[in-house]
């Protein structure tokens, strides 16, 4: 039985790949019987690992600030991946709808905190530059689509193993030095 779990939800959880069971995370209370309350912000998400086929996130990511100094220093967008990573099973699908830069709308609500822009997932979120990694992002993702409708960033991901660390490259050797090309 496929379950999907749909982030910032309300009463309405989405289901855009048609899960046979559908859940949803909200920060209010008592929205229904399989919506979970958590402020992602600084919770985890409330679910066991490797629980879901698919996550959704739509006009969401943008709510979650990037750092959050209380009780300490914490990046909570990297934080909020590496819980999606967690509760999706291997293979499993992340569908993001999220207004992105430069356009207005990721801009004009107050309550958007995370501009997102279109390198976001792609040079930090996903299997190849991993950037995130830096700032402790744990997983990998592969980008199946990825394109502004409009004016948000749609991006659907799937979840893969995390590749081998890079070998660093060697310096390239001073001219003159020993074992320099001739």
């Amino acid at each position: 039985m496929t379950k999907s779990l749909d982030m910032g939800c309300g009463t309405n959880p989405r289901n855009p790949f048609n899960a046979e069971e559908l859940f949803g995370v909200d920060i209010a209370d008592g929205l229904g019987p399989n919506v979970r309350k958590a402020d992602l912000a600084i919770e985890p998400i409330p679910f066991d690992d490797d629980t879901f086929e698919f996550v959704s996130a739509y006009d969401f990511i943008e709510h979650l600030p990037r750092v959050v100094y209380a009780p300490h220093r914490r990046n909570s967008f990297i934080e909020f991946m590496n819980e999606v990573w967690r509760v999706m099973k291997m293979g499993g699908y992340f569908v993001s709808s999220t207004p992105c830069y430069p356009h207005q709308e990721a801009f004009m609500d107050p309550t958007h905190v995370n501009i997102i822009t279109e390198m976001t997932f792609r040079a930090y979120f996903d299997n190849v530059n991993r950037w995130g990694q830096i700032y402790g992002f744990k997983g990998a993702f592969a980008i199946l689509q990825h394109e502004v409708r409009g004016s948000h960033l749609f991006v659907i991901m799937q979840k893969v193993e995390v590749p081998p660390p890079k070998e660093a490259a060697a310096p390239p050797v001073p001219p003159g030095a020993p074992g320099a090309p001739v």
